[in-house]
């Protein structure tokens, strides 16, 4: 719907003092969907917007009805931390051992996206019919707390799987993830960042371990420090249609000004895929389609084959197997050959 692209973009880029009077894209959408205004004071605040654009969304995400041919989870909608989109749909593979599990975590710019999308997905569908079960993940939005925030849920998914093992006969020893775009950051973020489990806490999901076997990331970003990207990707430029407010926005910071405090620097290591690499790592897959000298256009600026190739140099440094798709050799390599390859998964297992 245009009004949900309309307010996507708004809550990605305005600040506290941005409203219709001063913003031509608030000016647009409260001409489209005056209703947006809700104390009808005739100018749309940024915060207005955030709401009506979290209401569009649940009212969609709720009048979504799965396809006819989906897979219907062995487990929907479980609960696997305290904020109402900390839920996982289940797919269990058909076995008389404990299978092991891949994560599949959509994207959306962590804006939108939902795991419904995986119930037709041609991947799950194999890696089912080979003896791996998955699990498909729902998280926060930006609108509801910062990136760094939003991946530590994804990290609490893993964690809840794992404690779940022995009911639903999972191998805890072979997990995986996999996801396009900010699903694939988040599964590149899960595989190099050191282990986040917690064995003296009083949670005991927490003491789990978030470590995984390997990881596919299909239009991936490099890192989620976003003050290393110019290093990769070049200047930036108008057409990208991003602002320094949205960096802020992205760490839930009041201005680019904190990223120089204590805080800000613990904030963009922590976000920063390239600073976690090192040489335990796990196998990853790359897959980011669009190979250009530069980023002409916001996409490719967010998934271009240059966010793979640095990923693939700070491997290369640390050891780390890593494939590139698009530099890979003729055959080129399958993502779930590769999966399957990794979780250690036998002929025939499935």
């Amino acid at each position: 719907m245009r009004h949900t692209l309309i307010f996507l973009t708004l809550a990605a880029t305005l600040t506290a003092q941005v409203t219709s009077e001063n913003n031509e894209m608030l000016r647009e959408g409260l001409k489209r969907h005056p209703e947006a205004d809700a104390n009808k004071d005739g100018v749309l605040s940024m915060e207005e917007g955030r709401v009506f654009l979290a209401r569009a969304r649940k009212k969609k995400t709720d009048d979504a009805t799965p396809p006819k041919n989906a897979l219907k989870p062995d487990f929907a909608d479980v609960a696997y931390g305290t904020h109402e989109r900390d839920r996982v749909d289940v797919y269990l593979a058909k076995s008389g051992q404990p299978t092991p599990v891949v994560f599949a975590i959509h994207g959306g710019g962590f804006r939108n996206g939902d795991k419904k999308r995986w119930g037709t997905d041609p991947v799950v569908r194999q890696l089912l019919n080979s003896g791996v079960s998955c699990v498909a993940v729902n998280y926060p939005f930006l609108d509801a707390m910062p990136v760094q925030d939003i991946m530590r849920h994804c990290a609490r998914a893993v964690q809840f799987t794992r404690s779940k093992a022995g009911e639903w006969k999972l191998d805890k020893a072979r997990f995986a993830s996999m996801g396009g775009s900010a699903g694939a950051g988040t599964s590149l973020w899960l595989a190099t960042h050191d282990d986040m489990a917690a064995p003296d806490a009083a949670d005991p999901v927490l003491r789990e371990s978030t470590r995984l076997s390997c990881a596919v990331c299909n239009a991936t970003q490099a890192t989620y420090n976003l003050t290393r990207w110019e290093s990769f990707l070049g200047p930036v430029k108008p057409e990208f249609n991003t602002n320094e407010a949205e960096g802020a926005l992205f760490y839930g910071f009041s201005s680019v000004a904190d990223y120089a405090t204590e805080k800000g620097r613990h904030v963009l290591r922590e976000c920063d895929m390239l600073h976690w690499v090192s040489k335990d790592d796990p196998p990853l897959f790359l897959n980011n389609s669009q190979v250009v000298e530069t980023p002409r256009t916001r996409g490719e600026w967010l998934h271009c084959a240059h966010h793979a190739r640095e990923v693939h140099r700070a491997c290369a440094a640390a050891g780390v197997p890593c494939i590139v798709l698009q530099d890979a050799p003729e055959p080129k390599p399958d993502a779930v050959k590769f999966l399957l390859e990794h979780l250690k998964v036998l002929p025939g297992e499935g």
